[in-house]
C-alpha cells in the first residue's frame, strides 16, 4: 500500500454537516478534494458550508499549500472516487444501503486506496461484507463538527488489514486530528456510548425531579466538564487521589464510587413527559438564540480552549526538554 505521505486526494461520499466539516478540514491542511452527493444543491450547500468554517480553520492554523481551489464536485461516484488516495464517506446510517454504497466505492477506487467510514452505528464487519478488498476498510468515526473537534475512533471490521489501521491512524493525526484505536467494535464505538452513558443519568435525574434542565447542564458543564476538557477520568482520578494517586484512589475512593453505580438510574426509553420537559427546558436555555447562534457560541468557546490546551502542552514539553537538558 502506499505511504501515508503520498495522501493527498481525498474523495468525500456524502455532503452533509459532518461530510462538509471533513472537506474543509481536509481542504485545510492542502489536500485534494472531489466531493460527491446526489442531493439537491449539495455543491452550493458544501461550499457554502466550507467558506463559514474557511474563519475558524484559519483560526486553528491553515498548512501552506491550503486552499478552497482544491475542492471539485461531481455528482458521478465514480469520477469522484477514480483518483481517491482515501475516501471519507458520510452516507444515511442504513445496513443495506451502506453495504451497497461500500461495494460499488470499492469498485471505483484503486485497491491501495483506504475507504473510511464516519459511520457512528454500523461495524465495519457488515460494511465491509459486500467487498473484493475489504481489507482496505475502516471506520474513521468523527466528533462533530470535525474540523474543529480532534477526536477521530478508529475500528477495524473482521476483514481489515491491520496495516489499514495503522494507516489511517498516521494519516489522522498528519491532518491534526487526535485518533483513537478502538480494538473492538461494539455499538456505537466509544465516544458516543460515553456520551450515552452520562445522558441516561441526566435523563433520570430529571425525570425523578431531582433538578431541572438548565440545572443539570450546568452540573456538567461548569463541574466535571471543565476538566474533561483538559484531562479524562483515569487521570483526573490519579489527581483525586492526592499524593498517593491512583494508587490511593482505588484502594480508598473506589467503594464509594462503586457505590454509587448501585443507585444510578436504569432506564431504558424516554417517557413523553421527560421528552417534553427536556424540550421545554432547552428551549427556555436557549433563550431565543437560534440554532446556528448557539453553534457559533460553541465552535468560539472550543477554539479558545484547543488554543489554551495547545499552548499549555508547548510548554510542558518545552519543561520536560529544559529539565533533560540540566
Amino acid at each position: 500500500m502506499a505511504n501515508n505521505n503520498k495522501i493527498q486526494n481525498v474523495a468525500i461520499v456524502g455532503t452533509g454537516v459532518i461530510g462538509a466539516s471533513w472537506a474543509a478540514l481536509y481542504l485545510a491542511r492542502g489536500l485534494n478534494v472531489t466531493a460527491t452527493d446526489p442531493a439537491p444543491d449539495a455543491e452550493a450547500n458544501l461550499r457554502r458550508y466550507i467558506d463559514a468554517a474557511w474563519k475558524d480553520l484559519t483560526t486553528i492554523g491553515l498548512s501552506p499549500n491550503a486552499s478552497r481551489d482544491h475542492l471539485k464536485f461531481t455528482t458521478d461516484l465514480k469520477k469522484a472516487l477514480a483518483d481517491a488516495d482515501l475516501v471519507q464517506e458520510n452516507g444515511p446510517e442504513r445496513k443495506d444501503f451502506k453495504i451497497k454504497l461500500f461495494a460499488d466505492m470499492d469498485a471505483a477506487t484503486r485497491p491501495d486506496s483506504i475507504i473510511a467510514s464516519s459511520s457512528s452505528g454500523l461495524t465495519m464487519s457488515t460494511m465491509q461484507s459486500g467487498c473484493k478488498h475489504p481489507e482496505r476498510c475502516v471506520i474513521g468515526h468523527p466528533f462533530n463538527p470535525p474540523h474543529v473537534v480532534p477526536l477521530v475512533e478508529v475500528v477495524a471490521g473482521d476483514k481489515t488489514s491491520p496495516e489499514t489501521v495503522q494507516r489511517a491512524m498516521s494519516f489522522y493525526e498528519s491532518v491534526g486530528k487526535k485518533p483513537i484505536h478502538v480494538r473492538k467494535e461494539v455499538v456505537g464505538h466509544v465516544a458516543n456510548r460515553l456520551q450515552a452513558a452520562l445522558y441516561r443519568e441526566v435523563v433520570h435525574l430529571i425525570e425523578q425531579g431531582v433538578l431541572d434542565v438548565a440545572d443539570s447542564d450546568a452540573a456538567v458543564c461548569w463541574g466535571p466538564g471543565l476538566r474533561w476538557g483538559v484531562m479524562g477520568p483515569n487521570l483526573l482520578f490519579h489527581l483525586a487521589g492526592g499524593p498517593g494517586g491512583i494508587h490511593h484512589f482505588m484502594e480508598h475512593l473506589s467503594g464509594p464510587v462503586a457505590s454509587w453505580w448501585k443507585d444510578l438510574g436504569t432506564i431504558t426509553e424516554f417517557s413523553p413527559q421527560v421528552k417534553q420537559a427536556i424540550i421545554d427546558g432547552v428551549q427556555k436555555e436557549a433563550a431565543n438564540r437560534s440554532v446556528d447562534e448557539l453553534n457559533r457560541e460553541r465552535d468560539a468557546m472550543l477554539l479558545e480552549l484547543l488554543a489554551t490546551r495547545a499552548e499549555g502542552e508547548a510548554a510542558a514539553k518545552a519543561a520536560i526538554a529544559g529539565g533533560h537538558g540540566d
